[in-house]
């Protein structure tokens, strides 16, 4: 699967649970909308997946990449210490300049 750059390294970065390099992955305006919650610029996303790392200890295996007008759909099979696993998610991204400007993840 031919993957954009950013994806990749979003891929890539999760996989080795380095919420910093994560992080870098985003604008410092980017905005991350996942379980109901809202997170804003590149520290809080930092932040939060820090907590999701640990918590959850999720990795991610790519399944399907679409692109769309303004917005780029991510389907990856994700893996690790939650009810359920693994499960399919959608990852909904916006990327503008090789950084993602926006991400939600949806099931």
């Amino acid at each position: 699967m031919n993957l954009p750059k950013t994806v990749t390294n979003l891929v890539t970065t999760q996989n080795s649970f380095d919420s910093t390099a994560y992080a870098n992955c985003f604008s410092e305006t980017a905005v991350v909308f996942d379980e109901g919650k809202t997170h804003n610029g590149r520290k809080e996303i930092e932040h939060w997946i820090a907590e999701a790392n640990e918590r959850y200890k999720a990795t991610m295996k790519p399944i399907s990449f679409e692109e769309k007008e303004t917005e780029s759909i991510l389907k990856a099979e994700v893996s690790g210490n939650f009810d359920g696993s693994p499960i399919v998610l959608s990852y909904h991204l916006e990327i503008a300049d090789e950084l993602i400007q926006s991400l939600k993840i949806t099931g």
